[in-house]
């Protein structure tokens, strides 16, 4: 075995070992952000905690850290999410799923997809050439870019778990209702016939592929 392979075969374990050290060494941060702060400026700066600039200078520091552990944990899962779950593979997913689950699926999805507003345009001439029926299509498009991890984050770190669950609820909520509406009224004829008859892959799709209602 030549020093190239056997670097290569070595390679997937350092990784997982760093994962593993790196995860490790988040969790101890995150343990000792809150005393390491109570003895800071409690301690050493000697501020009371019973007054207002004391619980504020304490809240700045402490809470700054947390959120930045959390948005540094949550960036690198939905990184880690998003290598495998690309917009094509979205795309081949929701292709030919009918109304209902698919909407479901497809603002689910539309959370862990690497998509933004600026990219409107073609993912939705992509996934409707696809034959991912317009309303599903919809769904993926207002989910993405409104339910933000980092959003999610800053909620969790300063509001914790109640406010940030009624975000994420009510984004999927918003995104699956009203893809399904946009769905049942059959605004296909609305759109643009190059956007059905857009080649891909070679082929001409068929605008009829996916749009089989429940």
């Amino acid at each position: 075995m030549s020093v190239a392979e056997r670097l290569r075969a070595r390679t997937p374990v350092r990784r997982w070992v760093g994962v593993g050290v790196a995860t490790a060494m988040w969790f101890a941060l995150y343990q000792v952000n809150l005393p390491v702060w109570d003895w800071v400026v409690y301690t050493v700066m000697g501020l009371d905690a019973a007054s207002q600039l004391g619980s504020g200078v304490h809240f700045f520091f402490y809470d700054s850290i947390k959120i930045i552990l959390l948005l540094v944990s949550i960036i690198f899962a939905v990184t880690v999410l998003r290598s495998f779950m690309s917009v094509e593979r979205t795309r081949a997913l929701l292709g030919g799923k009918r109304e209902g689950i698919g909407n479901v699926m497809a603002a689910g999805l539309g959370v862990i997809t690497p998509f933004c507003s600026c990219s409107a345009v073609p993912a939705f001439i992509g996934f409707v050439a696809a034959g991912v029926p317009l309303g599903v299509t919809m769904s993926f498009l207002i989910a993405s870019p409104l339910v933000n991890e980092v959003a999610i984050a800053l909620l969790f770190g300063m509001f914790g778990i109640g406010p940030t669950a009624l975000y994420v609820g009510a984004g999927l909520v918003i995104a699956i209702v009203a893809g399904f509406t946009m769905g049942r009224l059959k605004l296909e004829h609305w759109v643009e016939p190059f956007v059905f008859e857009t080649r891909l892959g070679g082929q001409v799709i068929d605008s009829t592929i996916g749009l089989a209602r429940v």
